[in-house]
């Protein structure tokens, strides 16, 4: 029997299983789609925000990004115009979030297409002795009295302690477990596609054209566009050349001619959040824990956060050195979370309207984004960084992401303290950093804050362990 099967290879999914194997667990991930198909869904640029970049450093996959990103871009013209510099902290319905000055302890984002960081996770899972199984499609999943089974396609059954969907919008794990997905329908469709056109400087780039959105991305020939029609019929049906070239002259309104296309997709604003992201010994991460409009480009980036929150704490209850009510935290944190992100997003998409009201709102907000603490608050929004688990917290650092640029490769938490009498609580059971400033703060696996001192006060410091740590007994 496995300790934990996760459906779904996605970059959520390859990241979770990572994080599972650094906590002392066995995952086997279970992928549908072979090699070729998964290539074949990547159209578009997938952009890493800067709380997941900040994430991912400290499992030491930033470099990495970084070369994928400056062998797809060059490390010169088209990387600094794509990134405005170091500037770019993302948009908010058309309108740039540029930051003056960085944070400290920031990290730069990324924007790639989906296969190369799924590539740069799988290498990453597998190095750590992750078992990926492609072309396992899984179609049922059945919950018994103290393992879950995934039954897939050819009958077969893989069984395990926990089971976690990562199997995206149209999450079978969900529908099978019987989890309500409730929300909003569709109210506009979107396409992109790598097209040729007989003339290719006649359509330029514009968020707000007369008919939609026109989106000519840095990947050459790749084109998107956006209408507010009521939302796709059939999605699944393939993108033509003709259908491609109508909705193209429509956003831009200019008369195109389509003389090639290599594939492309359609996407929508279906808004909707998984009621509970566990049920029983199954859980729910990524797009089949919430889906929303890719406006914004909030989307993989709150799915690998998911992965990040679950993956210590899964571990740790698969284990049996945690009670399975840490579990509960998973959705306790990340719900509300989730339910920020679909908000700012159904905003963004409103924003995006063609019309003169709306043309007007985007003129105040733009007005508005010039005031340093507003454009503060959209790009914290924005990249996940006004994120706290504990905001009634006695100490501000807790609930936070820790305010230290640290490394923790082998995915165990770190204590930061200039106190011996403090660093001696641990008694090795977490690394320790020595610091010659207050506050010292333990950090959870995932990078946030789980326990912090102003004073030198080790006052709750063992109950913070055992939370981030575990216990040798059962029950803590």
């Amino acid at each position: 029997m496995n300790d934990v099967i996760i459906v779904g290879g996605g970059p959520v999914g390859l990241l979770l299983a990572g994080e599972l194997r650094l906590a002392g667990v066995d995952p086997l991930v279970l992928e549908a789609a072979d090699g070729s198909a998964r290539r074949n869904r990547s159209f578009g640029l997938r952009g890493i925000n800067g709380r997941t970049s900040q994430s991912l450093r400290l499992r030491g996959l930033t470099e990495a990004l970084s070369k994928a990103q400056s062998e797809m871009f060059g490390v010169a013209r088209g990387l600094s115009q794509l990134m405005n510099g170091n500037q770019a902290r993302g948009h908010f319905a058309g309108l740039p979030l540029l930051e003056d000055e960085a944070e400290p302890g920031a990290a730069a984002g990324f924007v790639l297409r989906q296969h190369v960081v799924e590539q740069i996770f799988t290498d990453w899972a597998t190095g750590l002795g992750v078992r990926i199984h492609a072309g396992h499609e899984v179609v049922d999943v059945v919950q018994e009295d103290d393992v879950v089974r995934a039954v897939l396609a050819d009958g077969r059954s893989e069984r395990a302690a926990y089971l976690v969907g990562c199997d995206g919008g149209r999450s079978v794990v969900r529908k099978r477990s019987g989890i309500a997905f409730p929300g909003t329908a569709a109210t506009m469709t979107g396409r992109v596609a790598s097209v040729e056109l007989a003339d290719p400087g006649a359509v330029k780039s514009s968020m707000h054209g007369p008919g939609g959105m026109v989106h000519l991305s840095p990947v050459p020939g790749e084109i998107s566009t956006m209408e507010f029609d009521g939302g796709p019929g059939d999605r699944d049906a393939s993108l033509t050349a003709e259908e491609m070239r109508a909705s193209i002259s429509r956003t831009s309104g200019i008369d195109v001619t389509v003389t090639r296309l290599d594939g492309g997709i359609r996407f929508s604003d279906n808004t909707r959040q998984a009621a509970t992201y566990r049920q029983g010994r199954v859980l729910l991460a990524g797009d089949a824990a919430h889906v929303h409009s890719p406006i914004g480009g909030q989307g993989l980036n709150l799915g690998l956060q998911d992965a990040m929150n679950l993956g210590w704490k899964l571990g740790l209850v698969t284990r049996g050195v945690a009670p399975e009510s840490l579990l509960d935290t998973y959705t306790a944190e990340r719900h509300p979370v989730g339910e920020r992100v679909l908000r700012n997003t159904r905003a963004q998409v409103a924003l995006m309207r063609p019309g003169p009201q709306v043309a007007a709102l985007r003129e105040v907000l733009e007005e508005t984004l010039e005031i340093p603490a507003a454009k503060r608050h959209f790009i914290a929004m924005g990249n996940g960084a006004d994120i706290d688990y504990a905001p009634d917290a006695a100490h501000p650092l807790v609930g936070r992401f820790a305010p230290l640029p640290l490394v923790s490769e082998d995915g165990r938490p770190i204590l930061v303290a200039g106190s011996e009498g403090i660093r001696d609580v641990v008694n090795g059971r977490v690394r320790t950093v020595e610091t010659d400033s207050e506050p010292s703060f333990l950090m959870r696996p995932d990078g946030y804050v789980a326990w912090a001192t102003s004073d030198g006060d080790p006052a709750g410091l063992t109950e913070a362990l055992r939370l981030v740590a575990g216990s040798d007994r059962t029950s803590v």
